[in-house]
């Protein structure tokens, strides 16, 4: 069985086609600036890259572009596209409604709608995406996979925020977490590592990138994690602030004449490591700097490790201690030093890392120091078999 994974933006369009027998990747596509000028297709096979500039006015225009570049004689990897036995796609917000992936018809596309106001950035171009495929692929299931299912299984006092009840119960106001793909991979993967059942173990994971969350996994389920309503909450991130007390933000308006708007527009866009530090919002440009001697820079990567720190100990305290740790994402898998700035002054809690072994980037390791009675783990991961695996479980069950 072969499925496309499709992951879409409001100008853009992520796919991948993986062989399930093997649940190998056979080709990965970006398309950019979709109803923009400059539209762009990249594709590559193996070794094989292919960049195609052409118009594409919309995501229906945009799929039948990805569809003749897989099934090219010269560069794509499928004869024809009944090849394809499932299409599965990436949705950020599934509210409450949806605590597992589930199979596209109207009545998701209608749910999917309702929790817009959830995320209005995302689920409309997620939906673009699902109606462009449905459109050039109608013969095809189609299968959603959510952001936040995974954490559909936190308890009320974890997902609730200290507002009077009624803005929950009237407008679905809490806590309901992001890159649960993510987390249910490494977790998962991450036991299996150690050669264990994840539904025997506490696992905090650490999702890190240019957004990033924290999780904690409790034998196997989402108790708790770092991000909200939004991904603006949690640690400091590129251009998000994390956390903030809210009647900063009113200090700040006041202060300089602006409106919640605006206010939002420097939460997401301004702030985090861009915003402290002055540099940049890529980690690399901000340790570079703090190397130079640049002391915002380092105040903003002291912040980031300080925001993981106390994470990691309120979830372990929570789920009664912890039996492994694992980084993922892009600064979690890349990054020695987070890691190790991270996890140090940690051995009243049973972790030491091995600073030895922590000097690999991108690849599965162990990195616990010999005394360490938690399991330390770097797991890289992969959001696109999980959505595969969940297309493949659904479509099997139509048969």
């Amino acid at each position: 069985m072969k499925i496309l994974i499709v992951n879409a933006g409001s100008s853009s369009l992520k796919y991948q086609v993986m062989d399930m027998t093997d649940e190998s990747t056979l080709a990965k596509g970006l398309i950019e600036r979709i109803g923009i000028p400059g539209s762009c297709l990249k594709q590559t096979v193996g070794e094989d890259k292919r960049v195609i500039e052409l118009p594409m006015k919309d995501h229906i225009e945009a799929s039948k572009q990805m569809i003749m570049a897989l099934t090219d004689p010269s560069h794509g990897v499928l004869e024809s596209m009944d090849e394809i036995s499932a299409v599965g796609h990436r949705v950020v917000q599934g509210g409450e409604i949806f605590t597992t992936s589930t199979l596209i018809d109207e009545a998701c596309i209608d749910a999917i709608k309702d929790n817009i106001p959830l995320a209005p950035l995302h689920n409309p171009a997620n939906l673009m995406g699902i109606k462009a495929c449905l459109q050039v692929m109608p013969d095809k299931p189609m299968v959603a996979v959510f952001d936040t299912s995974f954490h559909q299984t936190m308890a009320p006092q974890a997902y609730l925020y200290g507002f009077p009840y009624e803005y929950y119960d009237r407008l679905r106001v809490r806590r309901y977490g992001f890159h649960g793909t993510s987390h249910r991979y490494v977790s998962k993967r991450g036991a299996q590592f150690l050669g264990k059942n994840m539904t025997d173990l506490r696992i905090i994971t650490c999702h890190l990138g240019n957004g990033s969350s924290i999780c904690a996994v409790d034998h196997g389920r989402s108790v708790d994690t770092s991000m909200g309503l939004t991904p603006l909450e949690g640690v400091l991130m590129g251009t998000r602030s994390g956390t903030v007390d809210p009647a900063a933000l009113q200090f700040i308006m006041n202060a300089e004449h602006i409106d919640i708007d605006e206010m939002l527009e420097i939460l997401n866009k301004k702030s985090g490591f861009l915003g402290v530090s002055g540099v940049s919002s890529d980690m690399r440009d901000v340790e570079k700097a703090a190397e130079q001697g640049n002391k915002q820079a380092q105040v903003s990567l002291d912040m980031l490790f300080r925001g993981i720190k106390k994470y990691i100990a309120a979830y372990a305290a929570i789920m009664g201690g912890v039996d492994a740790i694992i980084f993922t994402a892009g600064i979690g898998e890349n990054s020695p030093e987070l890691r190790e700035a991270v996890l140090s002054n940690m051995e009243f809690m049973g972790i030491s890392i091995d600073r030895e072994k922590n000097r690999i980037r991108g690849k599965e390791a162990n990195i616990s120091g010999e005394k360490s009675q938690v399991k330390l783990l770097v797991i890289p991961t992969n959001e696109e078999l999980v959505i595969a695996q969940d297309t493949k479980e659904l479509v099997s069950q139509l048969s």
